[in-house]
């Protein structure tokens, strides 16, 4: 995986990342995981993003080089992964949704919990985080070159396998079809519609 692929817009990559592996070693162990979910954030340029409106000291990361993590705290409860995109100065990322799990199952088990069936284990942005072993010391972490965590390439995903769709569970720009996933794959989670959301235009 080289930063030529990432430094695209986020809607341009997030489908390339799909087969990708994102991998974590820790103290505990290391855990791989096959990403089969992805949703773009257009930055400045999507009213969903972190870094709608401008620059802050929680989502500078986004604002920096292709190829670092951006690790944020969703409702004070599971840490997300993006993978910032795109051109240095020029807020975007892609969060990843959902993967499977091809290294270090045991591990991530222990991670979800012994009666998390398989295909739930890094389903969802939180358990994806959770069952990898991404917290807070990861953000702005390398995912080229760096020691911790590390993104190269997987398994190519046959487009016809690549499905396209409207982000989950955001209240803005909830419609833009900025999700991709792969079909079929007991992984992906569910589309949940955001009791806040409201038509918008856009993307």
């Amino acid at each position: 995986m080289n930063v030529n692929l990432l430094a695209h817009p986020a809607e341009e990559v997030a489908p390339k990342l799909l087969g990708s592996v994102l991998t974590c070693k820790t103290p505990e162990g290391t855990v791989s995981i096959a990403i089969t979910e992805t949703e773009a954030y257009s930055g400045t340029a999507d009213p969903a993003s972190h870094a709608y409106r401008g620059r802050t000291p929680r989502n500078a990361v986004m604002f920096g080089p292709a190829g670092h993590l951006y690790v944020y705290r969703s409702h004070g409860l599971h840490w997300c992964a993006n993978i910032v995109t795109g051109t240095d100065g020029i807020a975007s990322a892609v969060l990843i949704r959902a993967g499977r799990v091809v290294e270090g199952e045991e591990l991530a088990r222990k991670r979800r919990g012994d009666k998390v069936e398989g295909p739930r284990l890094a389903r969802g942005p939180g358990n994806f985080c959770q069952a990898l072993g991404v917290t807070a010391e990861h953000d702005g972490a390398d995912v080229l070159t760096g020691a911790s965590v590390r993104l190269s390439a997987g398994e190519p995903v046959p487009a016809e396998l690549i499905r396209v769709g409207a982000r989950v569970g955001v209240s803005r720009a909830h419609d833009w079809q900025h999700r991709f996933y792969l079909a079929g794959d007991p992984t992906v989670s569910a589309y949940r519609l955001s009791p806040r959301a409201k038509p918008s235009a856009g993307a």
